[in-house]
């Protein structure tokens, strides 16, 4: 398995020649690596007018690996050839590293590059990115993992302290600037003066790489990985070291390399979608940083949230009265470490009652609406406090809990809360108080804890009777001033005392379930499965050319592809049986098929886009102008890697196609047009009005969109 590692980006804020005065210190040793022992130049590159200089060192390095293990691999020191392109016209540096021993076992990929900061010039940006690839090593192929990531990570963490010291050295012996490069003096005494002025000034400008093939031995020079200078990117696009620590925290170099790498896959697949740092951040602690996992994850909560619509909840969704008057929880101050505080006065509360009175349905979207408030909070403290506060504290009174709130179907909408919860706001937690635990409590949390996270049960403290008044109580984690009246302290706490809901405000059990269906299907999207030779399709009548048809689906499970067809005659509808060919019925969503399988394609019907492949994952949003009126079919089709192939399919292809099991994907779609009288504009600005963009987003982009060019079927 390949190992990837990519940096934040690490500000310096000293001028780009002064941090290159600093950097060549390092060579041909540096005392502060002791695992770098030497470094010999084996070839050097200096453009006429100095803008250009490439050098290549092979470097000694003395791994810290146990005795065995070297003696096994028969050798003393691994050597590494590293190539820097410093270009001082542009003011960069480009380093790319890789290894000379054990090159047929072992892959190992770095690139650094030093750059101007964007928004200020007197500032110089560092980032770094690597790839470790062990095909085989006498079978300590993973002990070499471990040393090589423990050694990897260790340098990274020393990197910004080297260029510290020797920025102190050179402030030591007085070098506190350094010029820039200035392009050499032209004398217009002297036509050959002249000319090799304009040779020089056109060296200056081309990248080290195309200097080399002027220069001596530019084969020995070139880039050993084949791979392209990387494109510069815009700055929003990175997170910075600074902003890390700052909003989110101390965290270890693969850590950070771990949030940097989905981030951008996030980027590349839900475009306008994505969440803020700090949510990305909770499902990477969730699942100890696993990568794979936490994109799963993260993708179903995302889709969740927009089929939900919960991205809306605080605006436009309004507690009923029943639950401001007995719902015993509420916000209050916050404890020690900054976070906010949730009381919740369980014991005082009828939970039947609201169950009775509310449903389930209505429970549940009001404790969502609790965890986006803690969401909003914890984002004012980190403001408030200046340092990362990502989660809350809840404080649980159990005084009065009885018999009553172990009524089956309180349990069953706890347990659903639970479940949920659990599933869509990881890590968000910091600490659980419960206080005055009484005898039944133990019946309690015996049924409800198997549905609690490991992590997170590890976060709750228990205190019976008046315990918590003791050393290593409230008081450890609460001030004084902020504890409750009702707990002992001094301060007025808001929370709604709770007390049993009046039998007149029960419902029936119908009732109940009609407004538990109105709750969850207020909801602009539809799901549907996608079977092998089972695609699903919709059908959409245009009455006047030059409408608009807009779409936004989400693939939550496998691959698709995504097809637009259009027919002057309309589709026979499908049929209504689950094993006809037509329509199949799946508990995940629906598979309706409308193309008759005696049409052919450029006969009965055309198509007027492009074939779209969309990964497990991916959200996509787009539009396409029609030409000419009729029915369109919006087809996705199950996507398989073709039988023969030219080229070998790649890794990550040939695993996702092993997890999607029997066939079967699924996608969240929806769809609107929009008439061409009811649009006036640019049709390329146009985006869908009703498109279901995530508030947890830190920014959002634009569709994509697309234009019919096909002909019509005759």
């Amino acid at each position: 398995m390949v190992q990837k590692y990519q940096s934040p980006v690490r500000v310096y804020k000293q001028p780009f020649e002064l941090i290159m005065a600093a950097y060549e210190r390092r060579f041909p040793t540096c005392p502060l690596i002791p695992m770098f022992v030497d470094s010999d130049t084996v070839n050097e590159f200096k453009s006429e007018d100095g803008a250009i200089h490439v050098i290549e060192r092979r470097c000694k390095l003395d791994i810290d690996a146990p005795r065995l293990l070297k003696k096994i691999a028969g050798v003393d020191y691994v050597y590494f050839v590293q190539k820097n392109s410093l270009n001082s016209r542009e003011r960069t540096l480009h380093i790319e590293a890789h290894n000379e021993t054990f090159s047929n076992r072992v892959i190992i990929n770095e690139h650094c590059c030093y750059t101007v900061h964007p928004e200020n010039e007197d500032w110089t940006c560092f980032e770094q990115s690597a790839s470790l690839d062990i095909k085989s090593f006498f079978g300590f192929e993973s002990t070499v993992e471990k040393i090589a990531m423990k050694q990897y990570t260790s340098n990274i963490k020393k990197g910004k302290e080297i260029i510290e010291y020797y920025l102190r050295q050179l402030e030591e012996e007085g070098i506190t600037f350094v010029p820039r490069w200035t392009p050499p003096s032209i004398t217009p005494s002297s036509e050959t003066s002249l000319s090799s002025g304009k040779q020089a000034a056109a060296l200056a400008i081309v990248t080290p790489e195309a200097a080399l093939k002027e220069g001596p031995s530019s084969e020995a020079l070139s880039n050993p990985s084949g791979a392209p200078e990387p494109v510069a990117t815009t700055p929003d696009d990175k997170l910075d070291a600074d902003y890390i620590k700052r909003y989110l925290g101390d965290l270890t170099p693969l850590q950070e390399s771990c949030l940097i790498r989905l981030r951008q896959w996030l980027q590349e697949t839900h475009k306008g979608k994505i969440p803020k740092d700090e949510h990305i951040l909770r499902f990477l602690r969730a699942r100890d940083f696993n990568i794979d996992k936490a994109r799963e994850t993260m993708c179903q909560s995302l889709t969740w949230r927009k089929q939900h619509q919960v991205d809306y909840i605080l605006d436009t969704w309004t507690p009923p009265q029943v639950l401001q008057d007995y719902y015993a929880g509420g916000w209050h101050h916050h404890d020690k470490d900054g976070r906010p505080l949730y009381v919740l006065r369980l014991g005082q509360m009828d939970t039947k009652g609201l169950v009775r009175a509310l449903g389930e349905e209505a429970l549940l979207r009001y404790v969502l609406s609790i965890n986006e408030e803690g969401l909003r909070r914890c984002e004012e403290n980190t403001k408030v406090f200046g340092r990362p506060i990502s989660s809350w504290t809840c404080l649980v009174d159990l005084e009065g809990l009885n018999m009553r709130h172990l009524w089956r179907p309180g349990v069953k909408a706890l347990l659903r809360i639970i479940e949920v919860v659990e599933a869509n706001y990881p890590e968000t937690l910091g600490r659980l108080l419960i206080l005055r635990a009484p005898r039944v409590f133990p019946v309690l949390w015996t049924l409800v804890s198997p549905f609690i996270d490991d992590n997170t049960r590890r976060k709750f403290l228990i205190y019976a009777g008046n315990n918590y008044q003791g050393p290593g109580g409230l008081l450890d984690y609460i001030d004084t001033e902020v504890i409750p009246d009702f707990l002992g302290g001094e301060c007025m706490c808001e929370v709604p005392e709770g007390g049993l809901v009046p039998k007149s405000l029960y419902r029936t059990a119908e009732e109940l379930e009609n407004e538990d269906l109105k709750l969850w299907t207020e909801t602009i999207y539809q799901s549907a499965s996608v079977f092998k030779g089972a695609p699903h399709e919709i059908l959409i009548q245009i009455v006047d050319a030059s409408s608009v048809i807009t779409w936004d689906f989400d693939v939550c499970k496998g691959d698709i592809v995504f097809n637009i067809y259009h027919s002057k005659r309309s589709p026979q509808p499908p049929k209504k049986d689950s094993l006809g060919a037509h329509s199949i019925t799946s508990p995940g969503g629906n598979n309706v098929q409308l193309i008759d399988r005696v049409w052919q394609l450029g006969r009965d019907y055309s198509m007027v886009e492009s074939p779209l492949i969309c990964r497990e994952g991916e959200s996509v949003q787009g539009s396409h102008v029609t030409r000419w009126p009729g029915f369109y079919i919006l087809q996705w089709k199950f996507h398989s890697m073709p039988a023969c192939a030219a080229t070998l399919p790649r890794v990550d292809d040939m695993l996702a196609s092993l997890q999607v099991p029997s066939h079967k994907c699924k996608v969240m779609y929806y769809t609107e047009v929009i008439g061409s009288e009811d649009f006036r504009g640019s049709m390329t600005s146009l985006e869908s009005s009703h498109s279901g963009f995530s508030q947890l987003s830190a920014a959002t982009t634009s569709s994509s969109q697309s234009h019919s060019s096909s002909m019509i079927s005759r």
